[in-house]
């Protein structure tokens, strides 16, 4: 793939499983992650969708070594990091980062959010042009925030404002990779779309690339321009996004494309009618009041 930002080959990450006991001793391996291998390109978007448990946040944290691969390869921008030190991955860090599922525990209640996204710089030591604050409050404004509050703390947001927030940390220093593990699983309906167009946004202004990790197919098939679905450890099947929605082959995508709730919109007007025919008696029923027949026809006639 030309202008390769990730390449993962053969990934595997197994956890002890270790007996109880005064002296526990292992007695198996519970495999997270079993030979996953893909690639993805500069500015898109891979998808990685698959049921909870079947090791895609695993394998997201992997790659940016949060968790200790057990063997495989995970080449970034052209190096490879699974056997990098701790203090070898920093400079790779600021070349991927990772916008984690729940916005407030990803975030330090302790310390405000000028001092969170100050934190790329400090760590990094990086010394943006026209200084650390005016990057803050320009982080701030492209992620849709205020800048005038910049000294207010974590819990004063609301759970968007909190996603934001995490986004634009992850955006600071300009990576070519962003780690997207569920970003809007914890988030209402409504406010889903914005998080995903402002992704879109930056990823049309700054040219990152995503790994977006969720179980949702329908947030999926809007932002990823390829999926991959992933099943106990395994990567089952891979395929661009309308082909994979249109001709799914492998069983467990079937099974996953079945699971989507389809508005039936027959059954509901059918719902719909008997309820505008029929509301007074619903009341009665649920109320277990008897009432004269002229209040039955009497839409608002109850009594409070």
């Amino acid at each position: 793939m030309s202008n390769e930002v990730l390449k993962v080959e053969d990934l595997r990450v197994y956890f002890p499983h270790k007996s109880r006991g005064v002296f526990p001793r292992t007695i198996g391996q519970i495999k997270a992650v079993d030979g996953v291998s893909f690639e993805l390109g500069g500015a898109e978007t891979l998808g990685l969708v698959g049921e909870s448990g079947c090791g895609k946040s695993t394998t997201g944290r992997a790659i940016l070594r949060l968790v200790d691969p057990t063997s495989g390869q995970v080449v970034i921008n052209g190096t490879d990091v699974a056997e990098l030190s701790r203090r070898a991955m920093r400079p790779v860090r600021q070349q991927a980062q990772m916008i984690f599922q729940d916005p407030y525990n990803a975030l330090n209640p302790r310390q405000t959010v000028g001092a969170i996204l100050a934190s790329p710089f400090r760590i990094q030591k990086v010394d943006p042009p026209g200084g650390v604050k005016q990057a803050v409050r320009e982080l701030m404004h492209r992620v849709g925030l205020n800048p005038e509050h910049v000294n207010r703390y974590p819990y004063e947001f609301s759970g968007s404002q909190r996603q934001r927030i995490g986004i634009a940390r992850a955006i600071a220093l300009r990576p070519k990779l962003i780690i997207c593990d569920e970003p809007v699983s914890a988030l209402d309906v409504s406010i889903q779309a914005q998080i995903l167009n402002l992704l879109q946004d930056l990823q049309s202004d700054f040219g990152v690339s995503y790994l977006f990790i969720a179980h949702d197919l329908a947030v999926v098939r809007q932002i990823a321009q390829r999926v991959a679905v992933m099943y106990l450890g395994h990567i089952v099947e891979s395929a661009p996004r309308e082909e994979l929605f249109a001709h799914p082959l492998h069983p467990y995508t079937h099974a996953l494309m079945s699971a989507v709730p389809v508005p039936d919109q027959c059954a509901d007007g059918a719902r719909a009618h008997r309820a505008r025919r029929r509301p007074a008696q619903s009341a009665q029923s649920a109320l277990g009041l008897r009432l004269p027949h002229a209040l039955l026809h009497r839409p608002g006639s109850l009594p409070d």
